[in-house]
């Protein structure tokens, strides 16, 4: 029970400050796995405001694990009704390491999903985040975080 307080504390704490560390953020919001697992079937659903049709903006991915994850690597589906992309990032080097930051015992890795996007109508946007790996159940994920941010011109 106590490490799932300390859990919450630390999403809370990550999530109140993701968007300081940008003053260009539009959307930043991680999204929790249970029990740091991630089923075949659990689809992360972010719904986030453009406004600025004129603006480019980038799309990061953030996953959060522990050194429980068994892979090197991650395959991902991400997209929204209109089209859908499958990309493969490593969270992992050759020798083992694991790559991103660690903080608290997790390690967090940021993937660029997009560089330059252009909206041309404002409004609601989605973009839904499905592993694509061959196991229905990823241990040791313990979030996965979405952020677009307006690219300054």
């Amino acid at each position: 029970m106590n490490k799932l307080i300390q859990h919450i504390a630390l999403v809370v704490l990550a999530v109140l400050s993701f968007p300081a560390c940008r003053n260009n953020t539009v959307y930043a919001h991680f999204y929790p796995m249970e029990s740091e697992k991630w089923h075949i079937d659990s689809v992360v659903k972010s719904e986030y405001m453009i406004s600025d049709t004129a603006a480019e903006y980038q799309i990061l991915v953030y996953v959060r694990h522990t050194e429980c994850y068994p892979y090197q690597n991650m395959w991902l589906f991400l997209g929204d009704s209109l089209h859908r992309d499958t990309i493969e990032f490593y969270l992992a080097d050759d020798r083992g390491n694991w790559l991103g930051d660690k903080h608290h015992g997790f390690i967090e890795m940021p993937v660029l999903y997009e560089e330059s996007k252009h909206y041309v109508d404002s409004g609601v946007y989605h973009l839904d985040i499905q592993h694509a790996m061959r196991d229905t159940l990823l241990r040791g994920i313990t979030d996965i975080g979405v952020e677009v941010v307006k690219k300054e011109n």
